[in-house]
């Protein structure tokens, strides 16, 4: 495997007879070989782009069960938990999602294995993919990253469901209140120290984990037909495709863009990859460990859902389906309003590893001098975390949250509320 950009056979020739392979001279390009503090293998990049950290500012606390929740948490947020979509097409989509996440992961892989001591995944793999013209792309790619850094849809959603769990009516206003309260707390959460930054983010991940892993078995156990509560549960799994819209060629590619934006999150942990060690070794396993273990949870929440309804039942519901099957299975809303606060911890978990995640791509960002105030976006003073890119991302989020309307607010996010897996019939 390789692409044209990496001067393999030039490197050789240059070594013969030199121990300096510093600079390498292949044409119109110039590529430098350095290793960092986090890998034993060399570092082959173009010249013009941002030079490696040997010794990462921001420590080495990044280790194989880190990369498995940067990535779960980043991708189950609240959508899993809210609606399962049609019934026949929609385990197919998820099988057909996970494939094609699948082979953009591994394109991922192949370039972390070239530069495993770069953070900021896109920013340095268009960086020394497109190295001509000089700064085009690092450019573009900076400017659209700096102007879209806000996650305004994500903390609306959890202020929602945190009004749900109190059981009260929110104004707009007060939505707003809470989305701008939950943002900063999170952003208070990683300001102050990287490493238990990242603790607190593996324990909200295994906390997605373990409640996912808990609708899954429930709904199995159901499906078995032990739950005297729901005398039919294969209700769903009769003629399940009939009727279903997404037969047709705009139902399918709609259903597939859902589906995809459902998997996003799977490259979470290259965001991070100088952070790693040995990173080639690590993200090798636990990358493609996190998306099969997300898209298995899916599936199985997603079954479970189906077992606990009809399908008519879950399109007239005003509750979220997980709470729906709750309430199914257990028979009180306060089990439903035991989900909610799953839910909560679930949407805030989500904040943090999108937080994490695109704080390293807007400080790589900076480090590749194609924006104003270089020390803003590099430093890690006073506590050894990105805190320019920290509060930048703070500061726009908070904007986008407070300057439009609360609908227009979450909208303009580019996101969803909801991962509908396809069109309802």
């Amino acid at each position: 495997m390789g692409f044209s950009f990496m001067p393999k056979a030039t490197v050789s020739k240059q070594d013969e007879g030199s121990d300096d392979v510093s600079i390498i001279d292949d044409g119109s390009l110039h590529f430098t070989a350095e290793g960092g503090a986090n890998s034993t293998q060399l570092t082959y990049q173009e010249a013009s782009g941002a030079p490696i950290e040997v010794n990462s500012p921001l420590g080495y606390s990044v280790g194989y069960v880190t990369v498995v929740f940067l990535n779960l948490s980043k991708m189950i947020g609240t959508g899993v938990f809210t609606t399962p979509g049609s019934v026949g097409l929609s385990l197919f989509y998820w099988v057909i999602g996970y494939l094609v996440a699948s082979s953009m992961l591994s394109v991922y892989l192949e370039f972390a294995s070239y530069f495993p001591s770069r953070s900021g995944s896109e920013v340095v793999y268009l960086e020394q993919s497109y190295p001509r013209p000089k700064y085009f792309f690092p450019t573009v790619f900076a400017m659209q990253t700096v102007l879209f850094s806000f996650s305004s849809s994500n903390a609306v959603v959890l202020a929602q469901y945190l009004f749900k769990l109190a059981e009260s009516e929110a104004s707009d206003w007060q939505l707003k209140g809470v989305a701008v309260a939950s943002y900063s707390v999170a952003f208070l959460v990683l300001v102050f120290n990287t490493k238990w930054s990242l603790h607190l983010a593996n324990a909200i991940g295994f906390v997605k984990l373990i409640t996912l892993i808990f609708i899954g078995i429930t709904g199995l156990v159901v499906l078995g037909g032990n739950v005297s509560a729901i005398p039919d549960s294969k209700i769903n799994f009769r003629n399940a495709f009939e009727g279903t819209s997404a037969a047709t060629v705009y139902g399918a590619t709609n259903a597939l863009v859902k589906v995809m934006f459902s998997y996003k999150g799977y490259e979470n942990a290259f965001n991070v990859v100088n952070e790693v060690r040995n990173p080639v070794k690590t993200l090798r396993w636990s990358a493609p460990v996190s998306l099969t273990l997300t898209a298995t949870l899916y599936m199985l929440a997603n079954i479970a859902y189906f077992t606990s309804a009809s399908k008519d039942e879950i399109l007239k519901s005003k509750i979220g389906v997980a709470s729906l099957f709750f309430e199914k299975v257990f028979g009180t809303s306060g089990a439903s309003r035991a989900l909610n606060f799953l839910i909560c911890l679930s949407a805030f978990g989500n904040l943090i590893a999108v937080l994490i995640g695109q704080s390293r791509v807007l400080r790589e960002c900076g480090r590749q001098g194609v924006l104003p105030f270089t020390g803003f976006w590099t430093s890690t003073r006073p506590f050894g975390t990105p805190l320019g890119p920290y509060t930048l991302k703070w500061a726009l989020t908070v904007i986008m949250i407070l300057a439009p309307p609360a609908g227009d607010a979450f909208n303009f996010g580019l996101s969803q509320p909801i991962h509908e897996l396809a069109p309802h019939s």
